[in-house]
């Protein structure tokens, strides 16, 4: 059950404290050894200053023996830090939360215009915003998210984009926001640092593309807890700008970064245009993009897709359903969606038999789709019910006769034309710079003469 965890390819992309939630999710499902978790826990600890969890764990593991004096003194120094930086802060925390400054950030539109207006009435000073920054970071440390949270929202509104510690400041609140599992300011969060990134504000193509790796990462837990989340995730690799219906993944660069760097995405990319039935017009692409990078990621979920939509091999499929049960049961993100990825994939299954035959035999169905025929005609007769389905049972027969579902010619120009205006617009816009610049070339140089 382990050959299917991710957890070693996600960590490296994650904040340290986003792994805590992996980790503590992997020791209820007991695919690792507990005293091994246990001890990693206690390494990334490390790279924290959460002594007090690190000395319960150590108690755990080792509950004979006191703390190390390492770990004694670390949190004496912690404690020590964070009294100096509060009272450090605490003229410009006062100066936040006092109602004047309050009613003058609401009716404030321009960063730059706050801070100068703060400097000019209320002295604050560049050091002062920074010193917020440094507090906010070492609560975070401290894993004081709420109070972190709130010191980065203050501190951002006294900066521009050109700080130095403007793109930290988006990480942190997002990282604060995801672990208070705030969904909604999270999404807003996760937006206003996607714009930032988008806006390509880095020395090279490499770091735009490291970052936006990251950001892929930090998604999941978004996507995966919002209620349209699933939605924007397709959105943000698999739509395509107006105009680009020609072109595959150019212009598409989170799926570029996918492709790049981290194939293993394409797992929960999977799971979730299957869970969303509303999207499966999406479904072509990605199995084109499953196929090209078929060689460097693999797992249950993408082989079935694969095996129903490329090979037409309903029994691989089958089999590759029942494997997707240890996947699903083993992800921290997909572990909800279990039930609803394999009626989905049902489904999707069924209705592929189904334009291959035009009479199917309820036995021949049961075991395509890993069900007792009881429990397949049952299924069936709510697809019909529900008018998902255009079916008839003959109990007699044991067989489900499908109906006739030919598309009018009416439909077949709606579906063939509906694109033509946002193309002729594109052609048009193409056309009118054409013309213009053949103009401008023809009157900056040489006219012949008509004569």
């Amino acid at each position: 059950m382990a050959d299917w965890d991710l957890t070693t390819k996600l960590a490296p992309f994650l904040d340290v404290h986003l792994v805590f939630p992996l980790l503590e999710f992997l020791s209820s499902t007991g695919i690792y050894d507990e005293h091994e978790l246990l001890q990693e826990k206690l390494n990334l600890l490390n790279h924290t200053t959460m002594v007090d969890f690190a000395i319960d764990i150590y108690k755990t593991l080792t509950p004979e023996s006191d703390p190390p004096q390492n770990l004694v003194d670390k949190r004496r120094r912690v404690v020590e830090e964070l009294g100096q930086l509060k009272e450090q802060a605490e003229a410009v925390v006062q100066l936040i939360v006092s109602d004047e400054v309050q009613n003058l950030i609401a009716t404030s539109r321009d960063n730059k215009a706050l801070f100068d207006s703060l400097h000019r009435d209320h002295g604050l000073t560049q050091e002062m915003v920074d010193l917020l920054y440094k507090y906010a970071k070492c609560n975070y440390d401290c894993g004081n998210y709420s109070m972190a949270g709130q010191f980065l929202s203050s501190h951002r509104l006294f900066i521009s984009p050109s700080d130095k510690n403007y793109l930290n400041s988006l990480w942190g609140k997002l990282a604060c926001e995801i672990l208070m599992q705030e969904w909604e300011k999270a999404l807003e969060d996760f937006n206003k640092l996607k714009d930032y990134i988008d806006s390509n504000p880095f020395a090279s193509a490499l770091e735009s593309l490291q970052q936006r790796t990251w950001l892929i990462h930090w998604s999941l837990f978004i996507y995966f807890n919002h209620a349209d989340g699933r939605d924007m995730l397709i959105d943000l690799f698999l739509s395509k700008p107006a105009g680009q219906f020609h072109k595959q993944s150019s212009n598409q660069p989170y799926l570029n970064a996918v492709q790049t760097i981290c194939p293993h995405i394409l797992r929960y990319l999977t799971a979730a245009v299957i869970t969303n039935r509303r999207r499966k017009e999406l479904v072509k692409e990605l199995v084109r993009v499953i196929q090209q990078e078929s060689y460097s990621y693999r797992d249950p979920i993408t082989e079935f897709v694969e095996c129903l939509c490329v090979h037409y091999d309903f029994d691989g499929a089958q089999k590759k359903l029942k494997e997707c049960s240890d996947v699903f049961n083993n992800d921290f993100f997909l572990v909800a969606l279990q039930d609803s990825f394999i009626e989905n994939a049902r489904l999707f299954v069924f209705e592929i038999f189904c334009q291959i035959h035009e009479c199917i035999s309820i036995n021949m169905l049961a075991d395509k789709l890993n069900m007792t025929p009881e429990e397949a005609e049952k299924w069936i007769v709510n697809l019909i019910r529900h008018a998902r389905l255009d079916a008839k049972i003959d109990s007699k027969q044991g067989h489900v006769v499908m109906g006739t579902n030919a598309v009018s010619p009416y439909q077949q120009l709606i579906e063939k034309t509906k694109a033509m205006t946002i193309r002729c617009q594109v052609l048009s816009m193409n056309i009118e710079k054409k013309l213009a610049a053949e103009r401008q070339s023809s009157t900056s140089g040489f006219v012949p003469n008509d004569f």
